[in-house]
């Protein structure tokens, strides 16, 4: 008797499979065939994006090999290229290279193009910083510390990665204005981070002992 409705069991699920293969058999076929479609074409794109960055980090070292020669001309062009046409990841890199290649000639166009990187919020604010504080090092000679300081000062904070480069500028620059309670303020911000470079600390110093000594009240 077990095996009768055993056997009635099995020709249920049968016909239930069939019931069941006749209704979604098309709509089955279609997903089986857009999975193959979509993992074939994830790899396709995956393969197309390595290619597009293996060709974009040969052609960012050919771009480097004309800077060190002092090809800076042909750098920038290059840079700017793949500033325009890289993946993403090079963009950025590529315009803070093409932006140190036209310092060379031009320091006017390099800070143009580093403010342009600086307010661009598409960047990350790592990248953003770097270019502030490059840009702040070609106008040191140029410009009044006052003009400078809303430049750099969002640099400075704690959580800066380059905040070090940017209280160095700032104190300088006050140095040369005459500054004196500006220059200390800086380099007091200096001596008290605990992740100060020792170079920049000595350097730091230095400037210190070129202060007049603080007035006793």
């Amino acid at each position: 008797m077990s095996e009768l409705f055993n056997e009635v069991d099995e020709d249920l699920r049968r016909e239930r499979l069939k019931n069941l293969w006749d209704r979604y058999s098309l709509l089955i076929m279609a997903v089986a065939i857009l999975i193959v479609v979509g993992v074939g074409g994830w790899r396709a794109y995956s393969y197309l994006e390595g290619k597009k960055s293996a060709e974009a980090g040969a052609a960012f070292d050919r771009a480097a090999d004309l800077s060190e020669q002092g090809k800076h001309a042909e750098a920038e062009a290059a840079f700017s290229k793949l500033a325009a046409e890289a993946p993403a990841g090079y963009r950025t890199l590529a315009r803070l290279r093409a932006a140190a290649a036209a310092a060379a000639r031009d320091p006017v166009a390099a800070v143009k193009m580093y403010d342009e990187i600086a307010a661009d919020r598409g960047v990350a604010i790592t990248e953003q910083d770097l270019a502030r504080i490059r840009a702040g090092a070609l106008l040191m000679e140029t410009t009044a510390y006052d003009a400078l300081l809303p430049r750099l000062e969002s640099a400075t904070t704690i959580t800066g990665t380059y905040r070090h480069s940017a209280r160095e500028l700032l104190a300088l620059s006050a140095w040369r204005a005459n500054n004196p309670v500006a220059t200390r303020q800086w380099l007091d911000m200096i001596a008290n981070d605990g992740e100060t470079p020792a170079s920049l600390r000595t350097r730091a110093e230095a400037l210190q002992a070129l202060l007049p000594p603080v007035a006793k009240s």
